[in-house]
Protein backbone atom coordinates (compact mmCIF):
# COMPACT_ATOMS: atom_id res chain seq x y z
CA UNK A 1 0.00 0.00 0.00
CA UNK A 2 1.13 3.03 -1.30
CA UNK A 3 1.75 6.15 1.84
CA UNK A 4 -1.19 8.00 -0.47
CA UNK A 5 -3.27 5.04 -0.02
CA UNK A 6 -2.88 4.58 3.62
CA UNK A 7 -3.65 8.43 4.23
CA UNK A 8 -7.01 7.95 2.14
CA UNK A 9 -7.62 5.30 4.20
CA UNK A 10 -7.17 6.60 7.54
CA UNK A 11 -9.23 9.68 6.39
CA UNK A 12 -12.20 7.17 5.44
CA UNK A 13 -12.03 5.74 8.89
CA UNK A 14 -12.22 9.04 10.77
CA UNK A 15 -15.00 10.44 8.82
CA UNK A 16 -16.67 7.28 8.76
CA UNK A 17 -16.11 4.71 11.55
CA UNK A 18 -17.93 2.05 12.72
CA UNK A 19 -17.42 1.70 16.18
CA UNK A 20 -19.44 0.71 20.27
CA UNK A 21 -18.75 4.09 21.86
CA UNK A 22 -19.49 8.00 20.59
CA UNK A 23 -18.28 10.89 21.50
CA UNK A 24 -21.05 12.75 21.16
CA UNK A 25 -23.30 12.58 24.02
CA UNK A 26 -26.78 14.77 24.54
CA UNK A 27 -27.89 16.85 27.44
CA UNK A 28 -30.77 15.98 29.36
CA UNK A 29 -34.03 17.65 27.68
CA UNK A 30 -37.63 16.28 27.17
CA UNK A 31 -39.25 15.03 23.83
CA UNK A 32 -41.67 16.57 21.87
CA UNK A 33 -43.78 14.36 19.93
CA UNK A 34 -44.11 15.93 15.74
CA UNK A 35 -47.02 13.46 15.13
CA UNK A 36 -50.36 13.20 16.97
CA UNK A 37 -51.68 10.12 15.88
CA UNK A 38 -54.52 11.16 14.29
CA UNK A 39 -53.72 13.62 11.76
CA UNK A 40 -51.13 15.68 9.90
CA UNK A 41 -51.17 18.38 11.26
CA UNK A 42 -47.73 20.56 10.94
CA UNK A 43 -47.03 18.70 8.22
CA UNK A 44 -47.47 19.14 4.49
CA UNK A 45 -46.55 16.82 1.21
CA UNK A 46 -44.38 18.57 -1.23
CA UNK A 47 -44.07 16.79 -4.62
CA UNK A 48 -46.28 15.05 -7.10
CA UNK A 49 -50.55 15.03 -6.78
CA UNK A 50 -50.26 11.36 -7.28
CA UNK A 51 -48.49 10.96 -4.18
CA UNK A 52 -50.38 10.00 -1.13
CA UNK A 53 -49.55 10.86 2.79
CA UNK A 54 -52.39 9.51 5.08
CA UNK A 55 -53.20 8.50 8.79
CA UNK A 56 -54.68 5.26 9.47
CA UNK A 57 -54.92 2.94 12.73
CA UNK A 58 -52.35 5.83 14.14
CA UNK A 59 -50.24 5.31 11.39
CA UNK A 60 -48.79 7.82 8.66
CA UNK A 61 -48.80 5.61 5.46
CA UNK A 62 -46.71 6.72 2.43
CA UNK A 63 -47.88 5.37 -0.97
CA UNK A 64 -48.05 6.60 -4.91
CA UNK A 65 -45.65 8.46 -6.89
CA UNK A 66 -42.60 10.73 -5.53
CA UNK A 67 -43.42 13.58 -2.20
CA UNK A 68 -41.86 14.55 0.86
CA UNK A 69 -43.80 15.16 3.80
CA UNK A 70 -42.18 17.71 5.60
CA UNK A 71 -42.98 19.46 8.90
CA UNK A 72 -44.27 23.11 9.40
CA UNK A 73 -43.00 23.83 12.68
CA UNK A 74 -39.48 25.32 13.49
CA UNK A 75 -36.41 24.20 12.29
CA UNK A 76 -33.75 22.16 14.58
CA UNK A 77 -30.00 22.54 14.41
CA UNK A 78 -28.72 20.11 17.34
CA UNK A 79 -31.03 17.71 17.86
CA UNK A 80 -31.88 13.78 18.48
CA UNK A 81 -34.85 12.77 16.41
CA UNK A 82 -36.22 9.40 16.42
CA UNK A 83 -39.51 7.38 15.14
CA UNK A 84 -40.98 4.25 14.97
CA UNK A 85 -40.79 3.09 10.62
CA UNK A 86 -41.78 0.14 8.26
CA UNK A 87 -40.72 -0.14 4.96
CA UNK A 88 -42.59 -2.95 2.41
CA UNK A 89 -40.25 -5.98 0.15
CA UNK A 90 -38.46 -3.91 -2.56
CA UNK A 91 -40.27 -0.09 -0.86
CA UNK A 92 -37.99 2.40 -0.41
CA UNK A 93 -37.95 5.88 1.79
CA UNK A 94 -35.80 8.26 3.58
CA UNK A 95 -36.00 9.72 6.81
CA UNK A 96 -34.51 13.44 6.11
CA UNK A 97 -32.79 16.28 8.91
CA UNK A 98 -31.97 19.44 8.22
CA UNK A 99 -33.77 19.93 4.98
CA UNK A 100 -35.57 22.79 3.16
CA UNK A 101 -39.49 23.57 3.86
CA UNK A 102 -40.38 22.53 0.29
CA UNK A 103 -37.68 19.91 -0.41
CA UNK A 104 -36.56 17.41 -3.03
CA UNK A 105 -34.65 14.35 -2.59
CA UNK A 106 -31.16 16.44 -2.34
CA UNK A 107 -32.32 18.62 0.11
CA UNK A 108 -30.95 17.99 3.57
CA UNK A 109 -29.17 14.74 5.20
CA UNK A 110 -30.97 11.57 4.14
CA UNK A 111 -31.24 8.68 6.56
CA UNK A 112 -32.20 6.14 4.11
CA UNK A 113 -35.08 3.24 4.62
CA UNK A 114 -34.35 0.23 2.57
CA UNK A 115 -34.44 -3.14 3.49
CA UNK A 116 -34.71 -4.85 -0.19
CA UNK A 117 -35.17 -2.50 -2.72
CA UNK A 118 -32.71 -2.81 -5.84
CA UNK A 119 -31.05 0.08 -4.92
CA UNK A 120 -28.46 -1.49 -2.57
CA UNK A 121 -27.62 0.92 0.16
CA UNK A 122 -29.98 -0.26 3.11
CA UNK A 123 -31.49 1.29 6.13
CA UNK A 124 -28.74 2.86 8.45
CA UNK A 125 -26.96 4.83 5.45
CA UNK A 126 -26.95 8.91 5.23
CA UNK A 127 -27.53 8.97 1.41
CA UNK A 128 -24.45 10.14 -0.38
CA UNK A 129 -21.99 10.13 2.55
CA UNK A 130 -21.92 7.10 4.33
CA UNK A 131 -23.54 3.67 2.82
CA UNK A 132 -24.22 0.77 5.20
CA UNK A 133 -25.06 -2.55 2.58
CA UNK A 134 -25.80 -5.13 4.96
CA UNK A 135 -29.53 -5.51 6.01
CA UNK A 136 -30.40 -4.51 9.45
CA UNK A 137 -33.76 -4.50 9.20
CA UNK A 138 -36.01 -7.01 7.74
CA UNK A 139 -38.93 -5.43 5.12
CA UNK A 140 -42.60 -5.44 6.97
CA UNK A 141 -41.16 -4.79 10.20
CA UNK A 142 -41.41 -1.77 12.77
CA UNK A 143 -38.08 -0.68 13.54
CA UNK A 144 -36.73 2.50 15.79
CA UNK A 145 -34.67 4.67 13.78
CA UNK A 146 -32.79 7.61 16.03
CA UNK A 147 -30.22 10.24 15.14
CA UNK A 148 -27.91 12.76 16.60
CA UNK A 149 -26.70 15.88 15.12
CA UNK A 150 -24.37 18.68 16.12
CA UNK A 151 -22.28 21.08 14.96
CA UNK A 152 -18.93 20.93 16.73
CA UNK A 153 -15.33 21.33 16.52
CA UNK A 154 -12.94 18.28 15.93
CA UNK A 155 -9.06 18.63 16.22
CA UNK A 156 -9.54 22.59 15.34
CA UNK A 157 -11.75 21.91 12.51
CA UNK A 158 -15.72 22.81 12.19
CA UNK A 159 -17.97 19.79 11.28
CA UNK A 160 -21.05 18.01 12.15
CA UNK A 161 -21.16 15.10 14.04
CA UNK A 162 -24.04 12.89 13.30
CA UNK A 163 -25.03 9.72 15.06
CA UNK A 164 -26.72 6.79 13.43
CA UNK A 165 -29.19 4.09 15.49
CA UNK A 166 -30.68 1.52 14.37
CA UNK A 167 -32.69 -0.89 17.24
CA UNK A 168 -30.56 0.44 20.06
CA UNK A 169 -27.68 -0.48 18.08
CA UNK A 170 -25.70 1.79 17.27
CA UNK A 171 -24.16 2.08 13.77
CA UNK A 172 -21.50 5.16 13.54
CA UNK A 173 -20.96 8.30 13.81
CA UNK A 174 -20.30 10.36 10.80
CA UNK A 175 -18.23 13.38 10.77
CA UNK A 176 -19.37 16.29 8.21
CA UNK A 177 -16.75 18.81 7.77
CA UNK A 178 -18.25 20.15 4.71
CA UNK A 179 -20.99 21.07 7.50
CA UNK A 180 -23.56 20.24 4.40
CA UNK A 181 -26.33 21.51 5.48
CA UNK A 182 -27.59 24.12 8.53
CA UNK A 183 -30.94 24.34 10.27
CA UNK A 184 -33.87 22.82 8.77
CA UNK A 185 -36.96 21.06 8.97
CA UNK A 186 -37.39 17.39 9.23
CA UNK A 187 -39.71 15.00 6.42
CA UNK A 188 -40.25 11.72 5.04
CA UNK A 189 -39.81 10.47 1.43
CA UNK A 190 -42.39 8.93 -0.81
CA UNK A 191 -39.80 7.09 -3.35
CA UNK A 192 -41.66 5.36 -5.87
CA UNK A 193 -45.00 3.52 -6.70
CA UNK A 194 -44.06 0.07 -5.41
CA UNK A 195 -42.97 1.50 -2.00
CA UNK A 196 -45.25 2.01 0.99
CA UNK A 197 -43.67 3.46 3.95
CA UNK A 198 -45.33 3.71 7.16
CA UNK A 199 -44.74 5.55 10.54
CA UNK A 200 -45.76 6.30 14.11
CA UNK A 201 -44.35 8.08 16.76
CA UNK A 202 -41.86 11.16 15.76
CA UNK A 203 -40.23 12.72 18.19
CA UNK A 204 -37.10 14.98 18.69
CA UNK A 205 -35.33 16.40 21.57
CA UNK A 206 -33.48 19.99 20.99
CA UNK A 207 -29.99 19.83 22.27
CA UNK A 208 -28.18 23.23 23.07
CA UNK A 209 -26.37 25.06 20.44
Amino acid sequence: MTIRALRSLLTAVVVCSIFGASSLHAEDGKWISLFDGKSLDGWKKVGKETSHWNVKDGVIVGSGDQSMLVTTGQTYKNFRYRAEIKINDGGNSGMYFRTKPEPGFTDGYEAQIDSTHKDPIRTGSIYGMCHVYEQHVKPDTWFDYEIEVRDDVWRGREMTRIKITVDGNELYEYLDFDKTFGAGHFAFQQHDPGSIVQIRKVEVMPLAD
